[in-house]
């Protein structure tokens, strides 16, 4: 059953996607399915920041913290702000319901081109 909803807000603020997912899934998984602009190259292998986004702020906290892993990714991601995470990193939970994640302006989609 898919009724936990997740907002993608475009880079520009002028749009917003609901998309529904499912408990399991991955945030990465849902935006590309959804056809928001975010690569994905390493394909989750947290190996680049591609999936960069940024989560807002009233739903930051009802994310586990990010791995130094992750952390260090993200040092690598062009407009990085306090609340970015990668995508691939965050597993969709029943608690997420209504996340709100906006694509940075600095997002580049080279698989859509």
């Amino acid at each position: 059953m898919s009724d936990i909803k997740i907002n993608f807000v475009s880079a520009d603020g002028e749009k917003t996607v609901t998309a529904a997912a499912e408990a399991g899934d991955d945030l990465l998984r849902i935006a590309q399915v959804h056809d928001q602009p975010l690569e994905g190259t390493c394909e989750g292998q947290m190996a680049c920041s591609t999936c960069h986004v940024i989560v807002a702020a009233d739903d930051f906290d009802k994310l586990p913290e990010a791995t130094e892993m992750e952390e260090d990714m993200l040092d690598l991601a062009a407009g990085a702000r306090r609340t970015s995470r990668l995508a691939c990193q965050i597993t969709i939970t029943a608690e997420l319901d209504g996340l709100t994640v906006q694509i940075p302006a600095e997002s580049r989609n080279m698989q859509g081109v």
